[in-house]
Parts: C-alpha cells; structure tokens; sequence
C-alpha cells in the first residue's frame, strides 16, 4: 500500500517545477514505520510514531507555505500511510481496501476538481444534501412500529418511500444530465415519470400544444412516463411489503411490458424528428413533491385502515381508489402497509392496488386530452388504456384464487 499510494504521489510531484514533496520511498517508509511500530510496541508505539510522522508533516507544510497552492493532500494522505502500515498487522484486508481507495482518491483529483467545479450545479449539491440528511439523520431516529389511530400508519416505512421517491427523482435528473439532448424529451419524460407521472403527461401535453413540431417526443415522453409509474410501484411495494408484491408480479409484468412497447414505438418515432431545444433535466429532487407524496401516503393509510376497519375489504377498494386519484403508488403503499402489519392478507390486495392504478390512469386520461390537444390525445389516451387493461388481465388468476 506504501508503493501504490507512494507511486501516485511521485508522479504528481515529477509534474511540478520544485519536486520536494513526499514520493514513492518515503511513503513506503510510513507505511512500513507504522507497521513496525504496531507489532513491535502496540498502540503506544504507533501513537509516538504517528506524531513524530506528523511533526515532520507538519514542517514539510510550513516550508511550502509560501507557495501559490500549498495544499496538505500529500502531508495528510502520509499520515493515513502510516495508520494503513499499522492496520495491515491487525487486517491486511481492510488495509487494503483503505489504501487502494486513498490511491485513487488521490489519482482522481484532476476529474473530481472538474466534476465539482464545472459539472455538479448547486441545486445538485444541495440535492446531494437533502438526500443524505433524509437517510442518515432524519431515518434513523423514527420508529419502526406502527403508531396513530388503528396503528395505521409507520413512520419509517413511510420515510422510506419519500427517500426512495427523492432517489429515484435523482436518478432520473442524472440520466438527463448524463444522456444529453440526443434522446430529447422521452428521457425527459420517464425521469420526470418516476416523480410524477401524472404531473409529465400534463406537461408533455403543454409542450405538444406550444409546439407542435415537438408532438413526436413529446408523446414519447408521456407514454415513458407510464413505464416510470410500473417500475416505481414495484420499488415500493417491495420496499412496503415483498408478499404483496408476489401477489402484483404478474400483473406489474404485463403491465409495464405493455407500457414498454407501446412507448418504444413512439420512442423511435420521435428519435427520428430531431428536437429544436435541449431536454430540460430540472430539479434535481423535488423535495416539496417527496413530502406532499409521504403526507398522503400517511393520510391514505390511516383511511384505507379505518375504512377496513368499518367496512371490511370494500372499504380498502374505495379508499385506494380515491387515493389513485392523485398518486397510484400512494394507494399501492397505503396497501401493502396493510398487509405487512397483518390487518390485510396478500391475496386482497391486488383488487384495491389495480383500482388505485385505474383511478390514476383516469386522471391521465383527463389530463392527456385536455392539455395536448387531439393529436397528443390520440397518441397517449390508447396506451394509458392498454396499460391499465394488461394489468387488470395478468390480475385474473390471483382475483380468481380469491
């Protein structure tokens, strides 16, 4: 590990006018100091080295002070060579692993100094923010029990689901970013889907309707959109309750194999008309819409439970489709949370989601030949329709099973 990171840091310092910096040897020598020292004179030993080594570090940096960029890359990364030296006694293994990372870590300053500079925007840092706070700060501290009325609702199931809707937005401003303009709006269109499928039909509509040179990839986006909301409700499903999803397997399949092939013909349809503008990657996570998602994921679990609770399996039918209404995957979460804590059993579920789902794909509908005009309407509206139909008939064994 003293070679690997020690060959690194000489070939940086061979690139600068006045190479005295630490190279290949003495970073071998840290290593291997830190090393003895361990396994000579155990932890007292390796602390009086690791001062000594600091100390030297230390004036390495006070006589470079002067210098336009100092930096303390190489004087930090001597001191962590000398701690890999000792961890290699205990773990070889993890020394490893720590120094093979810290080498490229130190190869990649070049490509991580441009990425951070020129390539990751602030909302992108800011995103980057927010998604770790919300997995390694606010996930944590919620409990993992059911809590409210008809202890209906749990907290860190439904953290989860705003996390991986937050992610999932994430994921989708990347591939835009990363894909570029050549797949124009339908990439736009299934990033934004696993959002909001029903809010991108509405604004694929909008930009048919300004534009309609742009009809072609802009149904092709809509359309996307709805291979999003498929392969979304299977995330969190699964995340929510894996019975559930066994009973919804066959229907999601058919589904969303139905949603791919009908927008794969659009898709190429609209690659062969070339865009005027750049696909708009947006927010990178739509924080805003993440929390609005988990306030009616939590409302639509504490109603689907009472409803249950008062009327039996018709209650759940109605209260998950009137949550289909606004969010498909908010009615099929609300329903798996059922089933995972036992007030539910798998096979009920499948009738609720599917009218969850259908009572979505009414608002699409709406949604497609009110805002794009006929034209967009007459291309998304039958795949909308084909979509929902192939789940309901993969759906047929399990509802017969009943």
């Amino acid at each position: 590990m003293g070679l690997l990171v020690g060959a690194e840091r000489e070939r940086r310092k061979r690139a600068k006018p006045d190479p005295t910096a630490a190279g290949i040897r003495t970073f071998t020598v840290a290593a291997l100091a830190g090393a003895l020292s361990l396994a000579l004179g155990g932890a007292a030993m390796l602390a009086a080295v690791t001062v000594v080594v600091g100390a030297f570090v230390g004036l390495s940096y006070w006589r470079t002070r002067k210098d336009p960029d100092p930096g303390l890359t190489t004087e930090i990364a001597l001191v962590v060579t000398t701690l890999i030296g000792a961890l290699a006694v205990r773990d070889p293994q993890m020394a490893a692993a720590v120094g093979v990372a810290l080498a490229l870590l130190l190869a990649g300053r070049s490509r991580l100094h441009h990425f951070v500079s020129d390539v990751l925007t602030a909302d992108e840092l800011e995103a980057a923010l927010v998604l770790g706070a919300a997995t390694l700060v606010v996930l944590p501290l919620l409990p993992a029990g059911a809590v409210g009325p008809f202890q209906a609702i749990n907290l860190r199931t439904t953290w989860t689901v705003v996390i991986l809707v937050l992610a999932i937005g994430a994921a989708g401003h990347v591939a835009v970013r990363a894909l570029g303009a050549r797949y124009g709006l339908p990439v736009a269109g299934l990033a934004s889907g696993f959002v909001s499928s029903t809010a991108t039909i509405g604004a694929m509509g909008a930009r048919a309707a300004g534009a309609p040179e742009l009809m072609p990839a802009a149904s092709a986006g809509a359309v996307l959109s709805t291979v999003a909301t498929i392969i979304q409700m299977a995330l969190v499903i699964a995340a929510t309750s894996l019975p559930t999803l066994a009973q919804m397997v066959v229907p999601l399949i058919c589904a969303g194999a139905t949603a791919v092939a009908y927008g794969a013909v659009f898709t190429l349809a609209g690659l062969r008309h070339a865009a005027p503008e750049q696909a708009d990657p947006g927010k990178a996570i739509a924080l805003s819409s993440a929390l609005t998602f988990g306030a009616i994921l939590a409302a639509v679990m504490l109603a689907s439970a009472a409803l249950r609770h008062w009327f039996g399996d018709a209650g759940s039918i109605v209260a998950a489709a009137l949550a289909g209404l606004a969010d498909a995957h908010a009615a099929a979460i609300s329903v798996g949370s059922l089933v995972a804590g036992g007030a539910m059993p798998p096979g009920a579920a499948v009738l609720p989601i599917l009218a969850g789902l259908s009572a979505n794909t009414a608002s699409k509908i709406v949604l497609a030949a009110t805002t794009g005009g006929r034209g967009f309407a007459l291309r998304v509206i039958p795949g909308l329709v084909l979509v929902v139909a192939a789940a309901w008939l993969g759906a047929i064994p399990a509802l017969l099973a009943r």
